[in-house]
């Protein structure tokens, strides 16, 4: 893999036509280390957020010993950089053929359930292996509601009177049983996870048994840039929701239990930009060789605003407007298709034009995992770059109103 010092340096070496990732290891392994030192329990990644072999190798590299895995897909790809990490197999809704598969060949002791019919598969494979229950420990996922960019629960989660149920039949078959939630992905409201707490303490209350632990999930937001143009809403920093969470898990008495959380965005978004090109500027709308069917569908759906950075092609002799003068540009995609146009613009000079390059920020969440092979459009260039995206050059497209207004 080429390293390069940073984006410009690699554009203007490179000069590629193609999308280009920069990986940041670094970035990867101080960010995962930062969030393990906050959380007073253990960190498992959700290896869906972002599953390349780069990146699971460098989490390994960091100290990062467990991971979050939902398919046969994802126990190979953790398998193939650690022979001993811990895998929690946390998806609720599973295959009866990839339980035994988990817990035969790749030796899954922790799983998750929100359904009687999940506990039935459970109990089938359990069985058919003769395992001991007590082997495993196996959490009921209960349901919660909160705000985020990605809501969870409309899809997986137990009622707190269901949850309970299923908690007692697990405990009479002998598993060790805990409670989990996931307040869904890049939370926009503190206070979820003091609700989420809540609701596991009520069904904690209606057991008649200890818990083996509890799982509060992923949902920890990643920093993104932010659109000038409408209402900014301020979150709290990683530190202040830590102090938060650790403060609610000691009111709510969960602090004297084995606790495991799952991030994935916080960890992963800032070790990766991409650098794309411009192949056609066309008024206020500029036409890149990327989109939302390859890297950049997370930032259509979740509606985020990706910061970005101009990197002008020198080749380019004579340019229109004012360098200083910072505009929002509708962002349209490589493929032929008319919805893959992002739902956030980037804020860039008003000078960028076609055959620049520009490079987007903070992707290291589900860009690569979700990209797809539509209209035969598939990044796969990696490089390597050794400083931080928000070093050096200031990147135009963390624009604020604070920051607008001083201009």
């Amino acid at each position: 893999m080429q390293r390069f010092e940073n984006a410009r340096e690699a554009a203007l070496a490179l000069r590629p036509d193609e999308p280009v990732y920069g990986f940041r290891p670094e970035v990867l392994k101080a960010d995962a280390r930062n969030f393990m030192a906050m959380f007073p329990g253990k960190t498992a990644y959700a290896v869906k957020t972002n599953g390349e072999e780069l990146v699971l190798r460098t989490l390994v590299e960091a100290g990062v010993t467990a991971f979050d895995v939902a398919s046969p897909g994802e126990f190979a790809a953790v398998r193939a950089v650690s022979a001993d990490a811990e895998m929690l197999y946390m998806h609720p809704v599973k295959a009866q053929s990839d339980i035994r598969l988990a817990l035969e060949k790749y030796g899954v002791r922790v799983i998750a359930v929100d359904h009687e019919d999940e506990v039935t598969k459970l109990s089938r494979v359990v069985r058919a292996l003769d395992l001991d229950p007590g082997a495993l420990t196996v959490f009921v996922r209960i349901q919660t509601k909160g705000s985020a960019a990605y809501e969870l629960s409309k899809k997986f989660g137990a009622g707190p009177a269901y949850a309970v149920e299923l908690a007692e039949r697990l405990n009479r078959a002998g598993h060790k049983v805990g409670l989990c939630f996931h307040v869904g992905s890049q939370i926009q409201d503190p206070d979820t996870y003091e609700r989420a707490l809540a609701s596991a303490d009520w069904v904690r209350n209606r057991i008649s048994f200890k818990l083996a632990g509890l799982d509060v999930g992923g949902g920890f937001p990643a920093e993104y840039g932010h659109d000038p143009n409408r209402r900014h809403r301020e979150m709290p920093s990683l530190e202040e929701i830590m102090s938060r969470l650790r403060a609610d898990l000691k009111e709510y008495q969960f602090e004297g239990i084995p606790l495991v959380a799952e991030p994935g965005r916080v960890v992963v978004a800032r070790a990766f930009s991409l650098i794309v090109r411009v192949l056609l500027r066309k008024g206020r709308r500029l036409y890149i060789n990327d989109g939302i069917w390859a890297s950049l569908s997370d930032s259509w759906t979740g509606k985020i605003t990706l910061p970005a950075r101009f990197i002008p092609d020198p080749a380019i002799r004579s340019r229109n407007g004012n360098e200083n003068n910072i505009v929002p540009f509708k962002v349209c995609g490589a493929t032929c298709d008319s919805v893959d146009i992002l739902s956030r613009p980037f804020w860039l000079p008003e000078t960028v034009d076609t055959g620049d390059w520009i490079e987007i920020g903070h992707i290291g969440a589900y860009s690569l995992s979700l990209r797809t092979r539509f209209n035969g459009f598939y990044p796969d260039t990696f490089i390597e770059i050794t400083t931080p995206f928000e070093e050096g050059d200031v990147p135009q497209g963390f624009a604020s109103l604070e920051t607008m207004a001083a201009e």
